[in-house]
């Protein structure tokens, strides 16, 4: 089986997790959300590419912007091994379908106009290349998340919020603090994302990723930042937390924090876009 081939069956595979939720009405025929089929690769590429442009717009609603630092990719359906992004020196609030880009894992823009953030690149490329179940990935140097990674430690379980990353993320110390521009600083930093949904890089910030979509890889992050927010203003009160049991937290997780309820919590977001952003997909 060849390599493009076998990521199309893994990307088949985790396309559609567990939508078993707590949150799915049990009663017939009231409106709610619903992951959709594709009968193309062209038209599931669109809809990629639309949720991307609306990751990044989501970004800036949320202040997550700095200068040109932030990367969001997500893998073409038809060919897996080649990733669209935002375009360099572009804001968060200005990406539209029309100026994302293409790129393969060699950092060679196949499609579109615009250079490729090299930082970017290389922790990107490197994740998808050695992660090929990862179908999308977020970075950005937000404030909270920036400010709690220069602690080197995980997220405690200190609120429901806090549970859902309980056990499913990891703190990254190589290559802390050093700007990613090297080939080998990716690679020594790919294989901490099996089996994790986030990353606390330290002395850098957060990443997140997603085996489903882009919509839960970008909702995770603006959680985890929150909950980066949430913590250091427990801490800064003095008064030492109460934590969430392990059992509670494992349970909270499963029910708050899985893929499908990832991409649940960012549908909202993705209709205020639709309303308020219409640009975004010129």
């Amino acid at each position: 089986m060849n390599t493009v081939v076998k990521q199309n069956e893994l990307r088949r595979t985790s396309a559609h997790p567990s939508n078993n939720s707590i949150y799915k009405p049990k009663q017939a025929g009231l409106i709610f959300p619903t992951i959709p089929d594709f009968e193309t690769f062209a038209q599931e590429r669109q809809h990629r590419k639309e949720r991307l442009v609306a990751a990044c717009r989501a970004f800036a609603l949320h202040d997550l912007d700095y200068g040109f630092a932030g990367h969001l990719t997500i893998r073409d359906p038809e060919f897996p091994e080649l990733y669209w992004t935002n375009p360099m020196a572009v804001h968060f609030s200005l990406v539209k379908i029309s100026n994302l880009i293409l790129a393969d894992h060699t950092g060679k823009v196949v499609e579109g106009k615009y250079a490729l953030n090299r930082a970017g690149f290389v922790l990107h490329a490197a994740v998808h290349e050695a992660n090929p179940d990862i179908v999308a990935m977020c970075h950005a140097h937000s404030v909270y998340g920036t400010a709690f990674a220069a602690l080197g430690r995980p997220l405690e379980p200190i609120t429901q919020d806090a549970a859902a990353f309980f056990e499913d993320h990891v703190v990254i110390r190589n290559e802390a603090g050093a700007v990613a521009v090297e080939e080998n600083a990716g690679l020594s930093v790919a294989d901490y994302f099996k089996n994790v949904k986030a990353a606390i890089h330290q002395n850098h910030g957060l990443l997140t990723v997603s085996r489903h979509s882009i919509e839960a890889a970008a909702f995770w992050f603006i959680a985890l930042e929150r909950c980066c927010k949430q913590q250091m203003l427990v801490e800064a009160s003095g008064i030492k937390p109460l934590m969430v049991p392990p059992t509670a937290a494992r349970y909270s997780r499963e029910h708050v924090g899985s893929e499908y309820i990832g991409w649940l919590h960012f549908q909202p977001i993705y209709e205020q876009l639709v309303h308020s952003s219409p640009d975004m997909f010129e």
